[in-house]
């Protein structure tokens, strides 16, 4: 291999703590991918979960692989670059399985393109068993795994901490055995769950296009893949494994603290996905603190619903009496309160992000958000009085039921913030910086608004900027935002079924060029991205069962409809 690019490696694991270099020559051999870079992979706590299990197991070696990048250009893929992984330098063809961690959709031609640079056909019908076997796994698989169906052996969905250990004692069994690939694969499809091997699984389409059903091709397998969650959140620690500098949130020590969220927003997969919402005992999240501070003085405490720990101001005062710090990510406005805030600037914190999610009331009643207006604002009282400089608030653009005074409700709520703020400390006290983080809405599987279509691109985009200039010149406030061309994808993406394959092997074909690969395949992607669904229509993740009444689903999709007809 390119010496250079083993130098850079070299030195990668020499800053790295924590990494796992086991002997090659036995057991059984796994090359773990994250299609993005190194920076970003190595910041995701999913993919650092299946490395730690995988070398776990006493007969798996489990290395790492990451996008390659070019030095100008961070989402291109150098057409030099080696695919060989980071731990032993081996290409990725020597390893008996190449498992991918993909947590977002517009990682996908990622996919695509690290496969052919690896010499492996992406297509899984025209690969053999010399090939690696082609793992799938993480929220965006899980959500809607069709648009990359004809690409992978087997997905491996849901949460990993129990069926990936029963999945490597299936792989070790078959391969002892002599056991061919698609028995093996057969096999796993009838006796776990969580497991979903696509080419077992038919596809009907109607004759308008939409799908119709999506049945087993044999006897004995089941009709839907049962995806279950992990019941004891104890039993399985989830904390950073390696350590590395040059990392998005590298200061941070990550340690995970809960799942699902109870608050169930019509628009949130977390909400449905991580159904029940689970926590980890304090007992627990104390033990994995205690490992993070023998690396790092700062714990990044992450999870769907953090402010809602039982145990959250505990656990930030166990971490200040170790003269260390605690990072959150967004914490919901109605729990916030004085003590909280406290805690936020003892450790630190000198920027906070609510969610409102929308300007007006009626529209985050709409959406279920559960919070007010005078929630926003006293939690903003709250942080300016503690001497937190920086407040970031997210919204979304483009929701059903949106009407322009939304738009101005947005531009209102953060001029209302700021006008209190300066009323109650009469200047003493203001927010050195406001950032409005303003994104369209993408309608997401598994929720009350997968049937509604994307809003138009162009509309999202002109209410951005409406946004945008209603805070020009004014330095107090930053507005930032998606690019709306790659929201169209990402809607795309997460709503396609195996049909959008075919877009995704144009668009590697073309080199990234989107508007090239679209117009080469004869696919109307407007079908998927700006077609209503229909309340019976079989749309292309309901093979999956995650535990979710479809009639839960459809019971708030309707209520939504209803308000929405009734002009609220």
């Amino acid at each position: 291999m390119d010496w250079k690019l083993r130098k850079k490696y070299d030195a990668l694991l020499e800053q790295e703590t924590g990494y796992v270099k086991k002997n090659w020559g036995v057991g059984n051999t796994v090359c773990l991918a994250y299609p993005n870079i190194y920076r970003v992979g190595m910041a995701n706590l999913g993919f650092q979960t299946v490395y730690k299990i995988f070398n776990e197991h006493p007969s798996f070696l489990c290395e790492r692989l990451f996008l390659p990048a070019s030095e100008n250009d961070a989402r291109c893929v150098s057409e030099a670059a080696e695919m060989v992984s980071l731990e032993s330098q081996k290409p990725v063809t020597d390893f008996d399985i190449l498992a991918f961690s993909v947590s977002f959709e517009n990682d996908y031609p990622h996919i695509i393109g690290m496969l052919e640079r690896a010499g492996i056909p992406p297509m899984a019908k025209e690969r053999s068993e010399k090939h690696p076997l082609l793992i799938g796994g993480g929220i965006a698989l899980t959500l809607n795994p069709e648009p990359l169906a004809d690409f992978f052996d087997v997905f491996i969905l849901g949460e990993a901490e129990e069926v990936l250990p029963q999945f490597c004692r299936y792989f070790e069994d078959a391969r002892s055995r002599g056991e061919s690939r698609r028995n093996m694969l057969v096999r796993l499809q009838k006796e776990l769950e969580n497991i979903y091997v696509p080419r077992l699984y038919e596809v009907r389409y109607g004759p308008e296009g939409k799908n119709e059903s999506c049945l087993p091709l044999e006897a004995g397998l089941p009709r839907k893949v049962k995806i279950r969650p992990v019941k004891n959140l104890d039993a399985f620690p989830t904390q950073e494994v390696v350590s590395a500098p040059h990392t998005e949130m590298e200061d941070l020590f990550l340690v995970e603290v809960n799942r699902g969220c109870a608050r169930g927003c019509r628009f949130c997969a977390a909400s449905f996905v991580y159904r029940p919402v689970r926590f980890r005992s304090e007992t627990v999240v104390l033990r994995s603190i205690a490992d993070g501070l023998k690396r790092k003085k700062k714990i990044g405490l992450v999870g769907t619903a953090v402010s809602d720990h039982p145990a959250l101001k505990n656990l930030g005062r166990r971490i200040l009496e170790q003269n260390a710090k605690a990072g959150v990510g967004s914490l919901r406005a109605d729990r916030i309160d004085e003590e909280m805030v406290a805690m936020l600037r003892a450790h630190g914190v000198e920027t906070v992000a609510l969610a409102p999610e929308a300007g007006s009331q009626r529209l985050r009643d709409l959406l279920r958000k559960g919070v007010t207006e005078d929630d926003i604002i006293r939690a903003a009282l709250l942080l300016a009085e503690h001497d937190i400089p920086h407040l970031r608030l997210y919204f979304m653009v483009g929701l059903p039921g949106e009407t322009e005074d939304d738009i101005d409700a947005i531009i209102a709520l953060t001029g209302s913030v700021q006008h209190h703020v300066r009323e109650r400390y009469r200047g003493r006290k203001k927010f050195r910086r406001i950032t409005l983080s303003v994104n369209q809405f993408i309608p997401k599987p598994f929720t009350p608004f997968q049937w509604f279509p994307l809003a138009d691109t162009r509309d999202a985009a002109r209410k951005i900027k409406k946004i945008k200039n209603a805070f020009r010149g004014k330095q107090a406030v930053n507005v930032i935002h998606d690019v709306p061309k790659w929201n169209y994808i990402q809607a795309l993406l997460t709503l396609g079924d195996r049909r959008v394959g075919e877009i995704l092997l144009a668009v590697n074909r073309r080199r990234g060029n989107w508007t090239q690969a679209l117009k080469e395949i004869n696919i109307n992607p407007d079908f998927y991205v700006y077609r209503p669904k229909q309340s019976d229509e079989f749309l292309p993740w309901d093979i999956l069962d995650l535990g979710i009444s479809k009639d839960t689903l459809l019971n708030e999709w309707k209520k939504t409809l209803e308000s929405v007809n009734a002009g609220f």
